[in-house]
């Protein structure tokens, strides 16, 4: 599997006349705390142009936060439209994960102000939406443009997460965005869960007796 996208998968659909192409990816499905973003990003027809604009943008996993920073401004900028949807901890906790995911998708879809005609998505399905679709397996490492809609969801939602450290001081929610790391398991040892912590998860149940 190829790291660096390319855009041999919007290609043919841009010229079949489809030049409404979104792009979406999400972040932060798996931590234990904070919201699960989404982002959806159309880009211009532009083809080897829009390579060369966009050269180091790829899976934001395989990205330091510096360069996903870097990157984002260039994408945004790049972009014909481009929106970031969110579902909160208490959606993921009532809804489950993947339909908060679903939801987040949804949202971001709706703010693009441009109706598109086609979406590119990673790995999920969204069968609400009654748009034609298609679900990629690593497609932020296949598509350029899901690549761009992963790294909008992570910077944003790092972001959220970081603000959320002020609120909730004590956590590491700046340094380690809410995932599972020996940080954070020793400060839900010594604090408990905040209003942020997602406890339909089974690590959250399992170390916190009495939960829900």
């Amino acid at each position: 599997m190829r790291i660096q996208p390319d855009l041999s998968l919007e290609t043919p659909l841009w010229q079949a006349g489809l030049h409404a192409l979104a792009g979406l990816d999400e972040a932060g499905r798996g931590a234990w705390a904070g919201p699960v973003a989404a982002a959806a990003v159309v880009l211009p027809p532009s083809g080897d142009t829009l390579l060369e604009i966009l050269p180091g943008v790829r899976d934001s996993k395989l990205m330091t936060a510096r360069q996903r920073g870097l990157w984002a401004g260039k994408i945004r900028a790049a972009a014909v439209a481009w929106a970031v949807g969110w579902a909160a901890c208490e959606e993921i906790d009532s809804l489950g994960i993947l339909p908060a995911t679903r939801l987040a998708m949804q949202r971001a879809v709706a703010q693009l102000g441009l109706p598109p005609g086609h979406l590119l998505i990673d790995a999920v399905r969204l069968p609400a939406l009654p748009l034609p679709q298609t679900a990629l397996v690593r497609g932020d490492q296949r598509s350029l443009s899901i690549a761009a809609a992963s790294v909008l969801a992570k910077t944003a939602r790092d972001a959220w997460m970081t603000d959320l450290d002020e609120q909730y001081p004590g956590y590491g929610f700046a340094a380690h965005k809410g995932y599972g790391t020996a940080r954070h398991r020793r400060a839900l040892d010594e604090l408990g869960p905040c209003p942020q912590h997602r406890l339909s998860f089974a690590p959250l149940r399992a170390r916190l007796p009495g939960v829900a």
